[in-house]
């Protein structure tokens, strides 16, 4: 591994499929994590799907443990009030400091869950001025806002964070990596090569250059599906099946890690472009998340840095 020394590697969880409720399912990977040292778990934002809500998720998951750090998958912040997100990740801060990890994005992976955000004018608009109302609520005593789409008048959340919590990003068209470089603290990707994200690292600090501002070197992540070994031929085909679908222009096995020494490889293709923070997720419904998180620890967790 060749990070430089102020780039820090590190490894997380993201919950993903379950052969178990997601409910019992959230209870393992989450004590399974703060037993086994592993740096973070992420909750997805997946209205359609079954999942506990993220915000939902970090707060619990917080409140019974005392090292891991909890972040969300990319939360689609156009559709939800600002204000109340602010508030909510407010509060989880001040009750588990330096270990809150948000992440924001535009719109819902999926098209089935698009119309669960309805918004009040063009949705890359209205995030702008959503990510302005959150980052002002968590940083000033009093926020008067009036914008095209949302308007505050001395609006406070308390308990302020004593730090400011990081805004990571998600996205990878040009537009949505300018507004990481303009109004982003990271970049979270996903389903995206090492070279792609070499790229989209480069577009970002040119645009936070423009921006006359300054992403950290060590911010910038992605998601990582692994196939676990001894996954059937077909969770196999319906995992290829999904990355050729979000990803039809590639090839699904530039996408998925098969097995953890091609997953080991792909960290370091990445880390080689500059790429530090890694989620990792079962591409298909591990067997279970005690051995799944076994073989994490031991095949990725060494990697750190």
């Amino acid at each position: 591994m060749t990070a430089p020394p102020e780039m820090k590697v590190r490894i997380g969880i993201g919950a993903g499929p379950s052969r178990h409720d997601p409910a019992a399912a959230t209870l393992e990977l989450v004590d399974g994590c703060e037993r086994r040292g592993i740096d973070s778990v992420w909750f997805p934002d997946r209205m359609a799907a079954p999942a506990v809500e993220p915000l939902v998720a970090m707060g619990w998951a917080v409140g019974r443990t005392s090292a891991l750090k909890v972040g969300s998958g990319v939360i689609v912040l156009p559709g939800r009030n600002p204000a109340v997100v602010a508030a909510q990740l407010s509060s989880l801060a001040a009750l588990a400091p330096r270990r809150i990890l948000p992440v924001f994005g535009l719109r819902p992976a999926t098209a089935s869950e698009r119309t669960a955000y309805p918004v009040p004018g063009p949705r890359a608009a209205v995030f702008e001025e959503a990510l302005t109302v959150v980052r002002r609520l968590l940083t000033e005593e009093s926020v008067t806002f009036h914008g095209e789409f949302l308007t505050l008048d001395d609006a406070v959340v308390e308990p302020r964070p004593a730090r400011p919590l990081d805004l990571w990003l998600g996205g990878l068209v040009p537009a949505a990596l300018d507004r990481v470089g303009r109004l982003g603290d990271g970049w979270l990707a996903s389903f995206v090569t090492p070279a792609e994200a070499g790229a989209a690292r480069a577009a970002i600090a040119s645009a936070a250059a423009r921006a006359d501002r300054d992403v950290e070197e060590d911010h910038y992540g992605t998601n990582l599906l692994v196939v676990p070994p001894g996954s059937s031929p077909e969770d196999v085909d319906r995992a290829r099946a999904s990355s050729a679908h979000r990803r039809p222009e590639l090839d699904p096995a530039d996408l998925l890690a098969d097995g953890w020494e091609h997953a080991r490889r792909q960290v370091q293709r990445f880390v080689d472009e500059g790429i530090t923070k890694f989620v990792v997720r079962p591409a298909v419904a591990p067997a279970s998340w005690p051995g799944f998180l076994d073989e994490v620890a031991e095949h990725l967790v060494p990697l750190e840095t």
